[in-house]
């Protein structure tokens, strides 16, 4: 279900999962692993990972690690009839904060990732947390707007 898009500025990127009309809780489900992200062999870059998190704490002491969700992948399938919902099963882990600064964030991220097609391997060493999102109506209908702080690692006061 992957599709290759093109954004305004000609980048390019995977939408994995597209669910437009959205999904019931009965239709998601997730299978959680405590580790499935495979340390990169190499000692430079699994060093590389604790230089970049120094450094980038020296220049903001509010920066603390702590526990992320890890997005291992996704299966999707529409059932084997009519009657049957579509499903989604997330394949999640941890990571941690430190680790997503190191790899994902980090300037030489690309030696982090697998040359591959398949998009779970292929970030098989980098901490791919998951990221989420939320709209907020009030009873008065109205919608709740919040700007990110400019202390954290990625878009600060967006």
């Amino acid at each position: 279900m992957e599709n290759e898009i093109r954004s305004d500025d000609g980048h390019a990127f995977k939408l994995l999962l597209s669910c437009p009309s959205g999904l019931s809780p009965s239709q998601v489900s997730v299978e959680f692993d405590q580790l499935d992200m495979i340390p990169y062999q190499a000692s430079d870059l699994r060093n590389s990972i604790s230089e970049i998190w120094d450094r980038r704490v020296q220049q903001s002491s509010s920066f603390y690690n702590g526990l992320k969700f890890r997005y291992g992948g996704c299966n999707f399938s529409m059932g084997n009839d009519s009657k049957q919902e579509p499903h989604v099963c997330l394949h999640l882990s941890l990571t941690d904060y430190r680790t997503f600064v190191g790899t994902n964030l980090g300037p030489i991220w690309e030696r982090f990732v697998v040359p591959s097609e398949d998009d779970c391997e292929q970030c098989q060493h980098i901490s791919s947390p998951l990221g989420y999102g939320a709209v907020v109506e009030t009873s008065d209908i109205r919608i709740l707007v919040l700007q990110r702080s400019n202390k954290v690692g990625e878009f600060p006061g967006y």
